[in-house]
């Protein structure tokens, strides 16, 4: 009996976001694309994943920290990147425009190339998951 209540006091404690509309209706166009469901641990995979670009060697960890929670730092510039988080910044993943203009640029400079819908969408699941 300890141990469910316990386990009920874990859960109710622990912080749940919903996801934003805009990230849904995000989420729902890129599975058009054919991917079912997306998946945060992808979406880790690929946040961390090591990418050539020249003689450097980059992940989306190069600019905003591999804890999304904490300040990032361009690599190029120095400028400070607040947490991507929504659990810490509750604007994060809030507007539409931001979302696909960040994207554009982030995976050009991290992958060399435009994210797909189904990569863009295991990024959503996994930031919205911090």
């Amino acid at each position: 009996m300890k141990k469910i209540f316990l386990i009920t006091a874990v859960l109710a404690s622990a912080p749940v976001f919903a996801a934003h509309p805009v990230v849904e209706e995000l989420m729902t166009e890129y599975r058009a694309g054919g991917t079912a469901q997306f998946s945060a641990e992808q979406g880790r995979a690929l946040w961390n994943q090591e990418n050539r670009n020249g003689d450097e060697v980059r992940t989306c960890a190069s600019c905003h920290a591999a804890d999304l929670r904490k300040e990032g730092r361009h690599a190029s510039t120095g400028r400070a990147i607040g947490p991507l988080a929504p659990s810490v910044d509750p604007k994060r993943l809030t507007q539409r425009s931001e979302i696909e203009k960040w994207f554009g640029r982030n995976c050009k400079w991290t992958f060399g190339r435009v994210c797909t819908p189904e990569e863009k969408g295991h990024f959503l699941a996994f930031i919205q998951s911090q």
